[in-house]
This record gives C-alpha cells, structure tokens and sequence, in this order.
C-alpha cells in the first residue's frame, strides 16, 4: 500500500485504529462495520489541508456546500442498513467524495450511487479508482429521481436531509428493503423507513444535522 494509502502521523494505521475505538465507546457494535472503517483511508477523501483531522468526530467540508459526515454518523447509518440480512443491490443518494459508497461497497455485493454535482461526482471516482474498488456503478443525476432502470433495490441510504421521502425512492426499494435518510430542516433525524407486502412503515431515530437535499444537477 503507498504511503498515501496507509497515512502517516496524524492518518496513520494507529490513529485510524482510536477512531475504532471511539466509535465502540460511542455505541457503534457491528464488526464487520467498524473493521471496513479501519481497512478505508478517510484521509484520502478530503482535502490534503484537513488530513490531520480526518480521523476526528468532525464532519468536514468538500466544497461546493457539502461535507463529507463525521465517522460516527456514517458507521450509525452504514450499521442500521446492513443490519440484519446480506445485501445484494444498495442504492446511495449523495455520492459526494465517495467515502461512504467505499464504506458500502465492502459490505454488499453492488453500489449504485447518484451524485447532481458534476465536479464531486469526478473527484469520488478518483477517490474509488485509487482504492481499486470496482463493484460500484456511478451517476450524475437528481437524487429525487434515483435510478429506476436498476431497481429494485434492497436498501436505500440517503446522505442529504429530505423534507419528505420522494415515491420514486419508494417505488425503488425491493419489498423486504430498508431505507436510511436523515428527515427534517432546522431539526432533523435519521429515519428508517421499511418496505413490506403491506406497505411502508417508518422509525425515528437519532438527531443528525445533514445539508439538505436539493433538485437538479449541477
């Protein structure tokens, strides 16, 4: 692994592992998502000014308005959709620097990821591109919108604050399918919302503080 991959000082292996730690003390219990937290460089996804804090708590910015979501918040979401059961096609909503979709394409078999803001769109594919991560599909398109050509999906995280859970992500998820999206404005909170035979049924869970969701591309 380059020395870019595997840090040095404050992105070394050792301060990657005290996150780790962190997020255990912090309530974060699956293994499978805490060790591809420790396996994947978040240094690599941010500017190299703000390297030395990339193993923070912090949530940090990309530019273009966006930031890419503290460790914590990003292992809480990664553990409440990949709880459960195996899952084969994942759909993410937000591609951003490509951070989480790494974190994903470790713990199911295919990422699909929408991103409406062309220039973060090029920098996560050469974010993945240098972790070699191939089983990941990226598009420039309205999150709102998704991608209907590859549904059904069995889950579905969204990584930007929605005012209300659009019908066409819905009509995507698989039945048996689970979607993770933060909820709200000024006070938001992570939802998790569950496709059955019967129809949908939501839970409301942790306060979160995401951007918000937005139309349109850019």
């Amino acid at each position: 692994m380059s020395s870019r991959l595997s840090g040095i000082g404050m992105t070394s292996q050792r301060t990657r592992l005290r996150m780790i730690e962190r997020l255990r003390v912090q309530g974060i219990v699956d293994e499978a998502v805490l060790n591809v937290m420790n396996e994947i460089p978040r240094h690599i996804f941010i500017e190299e000014a703000l390297a030395s804090r990339a193993y923070e708590d912090f949530a940090l910015p990309l530019g273009f308005g966006q930031t890419i979501s503290q460790p914590y918040v990003v292992a809480r979401m990664t553990e409440l959709l990949t709880a459960d059961k195996p899952l084969g096609r994942v759909l993410e909503i937000g591609t951003g620097c490509g951070y989480q979709t790494a974190i994903l394409s470790k713990l199911v078999t295919e990422v699909y990821s929408v991103e409406r803001l062309l220039p973060l769109l090029a920098l996560a594919r050469k974010n993945l591109r240098e972790l070699r991560i191939t089983n990941i599909r990226l598009k420039h398109a309205d999150g709102h919108i998704g991608i209907p050509e590859a549904a059904p999906f069995d889950a579905i995280l969204v990584t930007a604050a929605a005012t209300h859970v659009p019908e066409t992500l819905k009509e995507q998820l698989a039945v048996g399918g689970k979607m993770v999206v933060p909820m709200g404005t000024r006070q938001q909170h992570l939802c998790v919302i569950e496709r059955t035979a019967r129809g949908f049924s939501e839970s409301r869970l942790d306060a979160v503080k995401f951007v918000p969701m937005l139309s349109g591309l850019s």
